[in-house]
């Protein structure tokens, strides 16, 4: 036991986290410690001991308590963790929102010169200043929400200069901000105009020119693919998955949002982190994740903002499938221009049918291990880093069931009081 405590969180009403490390499985994700009464001892940035005040203090005995914080009954969870974000962009979209109101498909607008295409231009024209200034406003609002974890994808420059330029700013934020964010490179988010029909030639560019430079400059640490119809095929997504593994990149993969293209099937046999959106991905597909370990990132918020009727097969994934389920907002300024994952947690529970364990397992530990961090956050262990989200709920269900608010009062990051009374400190 540490022989300094310099944050011992008490008077907490209920403790919840998931168990362990790894992902949790099917059934597993309703597998959760509660303990009511509960405290937390923090050394540093790290987590010293969880249980009973009564067993904390017992087990911390005679050490020096540097400061001590009573959270007034309330609930702590750990901090949750977003692992899909487009969090670096110029430019908003609500230009667009008639267009999808009256239903013109989310592709068509793309093909267009709209949706995408729209940010990239915005974004090609942005300062680093500009984007960071940005960005940083997202995340304190993320922060906020009780997120202390983020990932981040580039995808907006889909030139070399402005996808590094995507990069740099999400690594200044990391550097600079409360919230860890963990940096995704997309070049293939879309085919800029400049290669219209020659879609070919832009994967050479982002295979022979754009790859290199993120690895070496070491700006990213997976690779992501927008792998649709009318965007990138399977097997150009294989090739580009494939050179970002070679330059020491991780795969995920943007897969089967509008059509069964087989992305999931290309997330199992390259070996992706993860497979996210999953809209329209095919029970040849769910069983691929399962039998290769790819975790499902899904983002119901995506669905419900383009008012799709479809949403994820959660309940398939979770109780037929047995996969590690996780949740992201995908904020993003198109699909899902929102930062609040409380509103992801209420969506997950309307549309996706989820309960609220499988809620709370799929927002910290499972989306801890779709960024590979189960080891370091996603549940309230000792050993491991002290991000605490503390609620203003008696229970996990109040988060789904009161929705349409912040329901944060404080955030505890890294050891150290980042949220309370919910200001950011």
């Amino acid at each position: 036991m540490a022989e300094k405590i310099d944050l011992l969180v008490t008077g907490i009403g209920r403790l919840v986290t998931p168990p362990g490390n790894s992902p949790r499985f099917g059934a597993q994700m309703r597998d959760v410690r509660e303990i009511e009464g509960a405290a937390v001892a923090i050394a540093g940035d790290r987590i010293v001991s969880v249980g009973t005040e009564a067993d904390v203090r017992a087990e911390i005995g005679d050490a020096q308590v540097v400061e001590t914080l009573d959270v007034g009954g309330r609930l702590v969870v750990p901090g949750l963790v977003d692992p899909h974000t487009h969090l670096v962009h110029g430019g908003t979209r609500e230009n667009e929102l008639a267009l999808k109101r009256s239903g013109v498909p989310y592709l068509e607008i793309l093909a267009q010169g709209g949706g995408i295409l729209s940010t990239v231009k915005s974004t090609r024209a942005a300062s680093e200043d500009d984007l960071y200034a940005k960005a940083r406003k997202s995340l304190d609002e993320m922060l906020r929400q009780g997120v202390t974890t983020v990932e981040a994808k580039s995808g907006y420059g889909l030139t070399t200069g402005d996808e590094l330029k995507q990069l740099r700013v999400a690594k200044q934020l990391h550097d600079t901000h409360p919230v860890d964010v963990v940096s995704t490179f997309m070049g293939a988010h879309a085919v800029p105009p400049e290669y219209k029909g020659r879609t070919d030639e832009y994967v050479d560019l982002v295979v022979e020119e754009m790859l290199p430079r993120v690895a070496e400059e070491q700006l990213a640490e997976f690779c992501d693919v927008f792998c649709e119809h009318g965007v990138f095929s399977v097997e150009q997504s294989r090739r580009i998955l494939l050179e970002g593994k070679r330059n020491g990149l991780i795969p995920k993969l943007h897969a089967d949002e509008i059509e069964p293209l087989g992305g999931a099937e290309l997330a199992g046999e390259v070996g992706a982190i993860s497979a996210e959106h999953l809209l329209a991905a095919t029970d040849e597909g769910l069983k691929e994740l399962a039998d290769n370990g790819v975790i499902p990132v899904l983002l119901p918020g995506t669905s419900f903002n383009l008012g799709l009727s479809t949403h994820a097969r959660a309940r398939d994934m979770i109780d037929r499938y047995e996969l590690p389920v996780a949740l992201s907002t995908d904020y993003n300024p198109g699909s899902c221009p929102t930062e609040s994952i409380q509103l992801i947690i209420m969506l997950a529970s309307l549309n996706l049918k989820m309960t609220p364990e499988e809620i709370l397992t799929a927002c910290t530990i499972n989306a801890a291990n779709a960024l590979g961090r189960g080891f370091d956050i996603g549940s309230l262990e000792p050993g491991k880093r002290a991000d605490l989200a503390i609620f203003d709920a008696p229970n996990l269900a109040y988060l789904p069931y009161h929705f349409g608010i912040n329901h944060t009062f404080g955030v505890i990051k890294n050891g150290r009081v980042a949220v309370w009374g919910g200001n950011i400190s």
